[in-house]
């Protein structure tokens, strides 16, 4: 007998009522992807780590991937939605009534922290030798690759993460000598009853987005500076050592008149700096970790670099931040895409399985591709990245990065919508992990910049000061000029549309309006980023006798992401999609020959 069958009218209808029936109508909800391993049912992942990172390194990374990957659809993804439903409390003062505030968190927090910082020292891996036992100081990528996987799973627990990693950068490029040998051995270890987590204080309520209007004043007492005001954003409120900007007493107006500087939570003779946590952030999203507001009454704060150029200091974090928040947006897109196809697979609706209806299918492909152009750009800024000195590298980097955080994390928004939506209405209930995902999702919108910020900072400054565009071009050129196999006609569409691409971003740039039109000129620069980048990819992959689906993902980008029209008609120049959709959303590999052949149908 069919446990799935319907009540047949020989049953008592009591017997609808009783625990077996209840059990058996239960199996037609669709399960998440608790359980499964987000590394090994990532191909993409592993294909273009292929691609992208050396051979030894991948290797010796592949078993702490896997385990990581379990980890993420296992015990860390439990111990998220814990964190998460039992968010931290501060307390103000001790049980003596000393005003000495301290952030409770739950017991899953500290165990995702020991995951993160102990297990895999993804703080410190791109710092120091020996983290995984490799010998040397990681490349970004290995890095990104471990955060991805991670925020599939946990996101809050990212943020200290990515600034305990980014304040011991700035601390080792402009400490002194004496700072440095206090804190930075404690930032890079792995070994928690010694571990300084890292903390940025930058908002104020004066300024939002615009830091050149700062308030924080730093007096100078000796050789340390005293800082009085409030910051109202602290991210990682409980941090032992916070980076901030403030602004030096009689220092000019604006953004130039801004000092960098590290504060520590407990000062060299064991007592609390002079600063009050006087609330936490009741967040949409990322609730686990505490973010919160803080009160400056002469907290001791040491200067970091040139005390004038603070700001562009500041910015070189701002930097590898962004590429976080690209990353964090890629794994959650992986996740929510993962989650739908988890419904679409196992649920069934009109007689047939979800993913068998052609309204479904298009929707998970726009989730698909979406998702696929988040990780491809992530694999070229981290390979950037990774060629210091290198003049096109630089430019790459700094246009990419907040082109990517812009534009990845507005996708990030509509494909966790569309995965909550995939799922009907247990996707709005807290049991299953598509709300959570959602309201993780609008973060990425504002930390860091919110979309405006990054579209301007990509048109005004990378592009209209920088140039930067023009590397960009030449890069994506190179690229396509390496992708053998790709037909004639679709590689003459693709370096058309690259030169159409950059020729707006600059008349943008130059154009009295370009404030008006910086959020299109920026996508679209994403979109034909990535549609180059998996053309290449596609094409190497297959060449080597691997799966060459990213090359119909790139034909998908610049139909459906770079259209200027909607299509309003239905003709034969559709007819390539279905049996692309079919070959996206099955499991075999694509060939070259046949995603060639649908190139050109």
């Amino acid at each position: 007998m069919n446990d799935l069958a319907p009540f047949s009218a020989a049953s008592s209808p009591s017997d609808l009522a009783r625990r077996p029936a209840v059990a058996r109508r239960s199996q037609h909800l669709a399960p998440d992807c608790s359980g499964l391993n987000f590394y090994e049912i990532d191909r993409s992942l592993r294909d273009l780590l292929t691609l992208y990172l050396d051979a030894p390194l991948r290797e010796h990374l592949a078993p702490h991937l896997h385990e990581l990957g379990e980890l993420a659809g296992g015990r860390l993804n439990q111990l998220a939605d814990l964190a998460d439903k039992r968010p931290p409390v501060l307390h103000y003062r001790d049980r003596f009534g000393r005003d000495e505030e301290w952030i409770e968190v739950h017991p899953a927090y500290d165990e995702i922290r020991r995951i993160a910082f102990a297990r895999f020292g993804m703080h410190a891996m791109t710092h120091r030798g020996g983290v995984l036992g490799w010998s040397e100081p990681m490349p970004q990528l290995a890095k990104q690759a471990f955060f991805y996987l991670f925020s599939q799973a946990e996101f809050g627990v990212l943020c200290p993460v990515n600034l305990t990693d980014c304040t011991s950068d700035l601390l080792e490029r402009y400490g002194s000598d004496e700072l440095k040998a206090r804190y930075l051995d404690r930032m890079w270890t792995q070994d928690m009853d010694r571990l300084l987590y890292g903390a940025q204080f930058m908002t104020e309520k004066i300024g939002g987005s615009d830091a050149g209007a700062a308030e924080l004043t730093a007096v100078r007492d000796g050789d340390a500076w005293r800082l009085y005001g409030e910051k109202w954003f602290c991210s990682n409120a409980d941090g032992d050592i916070a980076v901030l900007l403030a602004r030096p007493e009689g220092a000019r107006a604006g953004s130039r008149g801004l000092g960098l500087f590290l504060m520590p939570r407990t000062l060299p003779d064991g007592t609390r700096n002079a600063y009050r946590i006087v609330r936490l952030k009741d967040k949409l999203g990322s609730k686990s970790m505490p973010s919160g507001e803080i009160v400056f009454d002469g907290a001791i704060a040491y200067p970091l670099g040139d005390i004038e150029r603070g700001m562009k200091q500041m910015l070189e974090m701002v930097n590898p931040s962004r590429v976080s928040h690209l990353t964090r947006a890629a794994g959650m897109m992986r996740r929510c895409l993962n989650e739908a196809m988890q419904v679409a697979r196992h649920r069934n609706a009109f007689g047939k399985r979800v993913i068998e209806h052609p309204l479904m299918r298009r929707q998970l492909l726009k989730m698909l591709v979406k998702t696929e152009q988040s990780l491809s750009l992530l694999m070229l800024v981290s390979t950037m990245m990774a060629r210091p000195g290198d003049a096109q590298a630089d430019k790459a980097v700094r246009i990419l990065t907040p082109i990517g955080k812009y534009r990845a994390s507005r996708d990030n928004i509509a494909v966790a919508t569309a995965a909550m939506e995939a799922r009907g209405g247990n996707g709005y209930i807290e049991d299953w992990p598509n709300a959570r995902l959602v309201r993780d999702a609008h973060l990425g919108v504002i930390w860091d910049g919110t979309s405006s910020v990054n579209a301007l900072d990509v048109i005004q400054r990378a592009v209209g000061k920088e140039r930067a565009h023009l590397a960009l071009g030449e890069l994506l050129g190179e690229r396509l000029a390496e992708a053998r196999g790709l037909p004639g006609q679709f590689r003459t569409r693709l370096e058309s549309t690259v030169a159409q691409a950059v020729r707006f971003a600059e008349e943008v740039a130059d154009s009295p309006e370009k404030e008006r039109f910086s959020r299109v000129a920026a996508s679209a620069l994403y979109h034909v980023t990535t549609a180059a980048l998996m053309a290449n990819e596609g094409a190497r992959l297959g060449a080597e006798g691997g799966d060459a689906r990213r090359l119909l993902m790139a034909r998908f980008v610049l139909e459906h992401r770079l259209a200027d029209q909607p299509k309003l008609s239905i003709g034969s120049s559709t007819a390539w999609e279905e049996p692309a959709i079919s070959a996206l959303l099955d499991d075999p590999p694509v060939t070259l020959d046949q995603a060639e052949a649908l190139l050109q149908a």
